[in-house]
């Protein structure tokens, strides 16, 4: 993107944001006096670094910590004033649908943001903390010791942040109804949560610095244009298999056309490392968003 932003003139509050080589950009939730809870203003805070994540060709990798220290890693939202902090009054004068829940906001910053994200989880996880902090990443690094909960029917609410959109698509109906509708607190080992997880470690210390090096080995050894591309079809699919086979060949196409296609080819031949250079700024002409612009006809395809 033009204009490279500086974070740390970002004025975020409740959360540190740091850009480190090779392009990842490190997000650690400093709110550990209020047990990482989340408030309007870390809601803001997010958003807003997702956003700048997305846009910025030099952030490759995102990955969301907290201190290994901390009371936990996200306790929920700060629920101390009562349930009121949750909404704005004014939005409720502008209709019933004008409402509009800050985990969800995360969620969807998270997973419209175009860039791997990687959610480093080392302590315990309430709600939110689950919901948008962890569900819409693409990879969760987790202490096996974390106590983990979906508290909402036993807090009186529904579930938040699209968590009854992705968690049922993540692991399945069944776990997902056992989860949301009992609110009982499980490990990182039950068979009902385990299969959301990436890797999985003995010690708090150990999360962050494996998903680091994660992060590091992502950033220098995928195409930022190609990861783009597969998040689309991902999240973005056809109705069916032909459908699908339509956006996958125009992916293809457009791919394997540009600088990281060739890349991908010569350094195969060469037995190396590759290095790719293109970045979505300088492709987001003929991209974006491309799976909404191809005409798909409601009929099988010719094969």
């Amino acid at each position: 993107m033009s204009g490279e932003p500086n974070y740390d003139a970002q004025g975020f509050k409740d959360i540190i944001v740091t850009l480190r080589e090779p392009g990842v950009a490190v997000v650690v939730i400093n709110r550990a006096a209020q047990r990482n809870t989340v408030s309007g203003t870390i809601a803001a805070d997010l958003v807003h670094a997702l956003d700048l994540f997305d846009r910025d060709d030099r952030v490759r990798v995102v990955v969301l910590t907290a201190e290994h220290t901390a009371p936990a890693f996200c306790s929920g939202v700060d629920i101390s004033g009562g349930w009121k902090l949750l909404w704005d009054p004014q939005a409720e004068k502008e209709g019933e649908h004008a409402h509009r829940d800050d985990g969800g906001r995360i969620a969807l910053a998270a997973l419209k943001c175009r860039k791997i994200t990687i959610s480093a989880v080392n302590g315990d996880a309430a709600g939110v903390g689950i919901t948008a902090f962890q569900l819409p990443f693409d990879f969760r690094f987790v202490w096996a010791g974390a106590k983990l909960v979906f508290p909402f029917v036993r807090r009186g609410i529904s579930p938040e942040a699209t968590s009854t959109f992705l968690l049922p698509r993540l692991i399945g109906h069944s776990r997902a109804s056992s989860l949301l509708l009992s609110g009982e607190v499980v490990s990182p080992s039950s068979p009902l949560v385990e299969a959301l997880y990436y890797r999985t470690f003995p010690t708090r210390e150990e999360v962050f610095p494996a998903a680091f090096a994660f992060a590091q080995e992502l950033s220098t050894r995928t195409s930022q244009v190609a990861v783009a591309y597969t998040k689309g079809l991902l999240q973005h699919p056809g109705d069916t298999a032909e459908e699908n086979h339509l956006l996958d060949s125009r992916s293809i196409r457009l791919l394997a056309s540009g600088k990281d296609g060739g890349e991908g080819v010569q350094s195969f031949k060469e037995r190396r490392q590759p290095k790719f250079t293109d970045t979505l700024s300088r492709n987001s002409s003929t991209w974006y968003p491309w799976w909404r612009t191809v005409t798909v006809a409601h009929r099988p395809a010719k094969l």
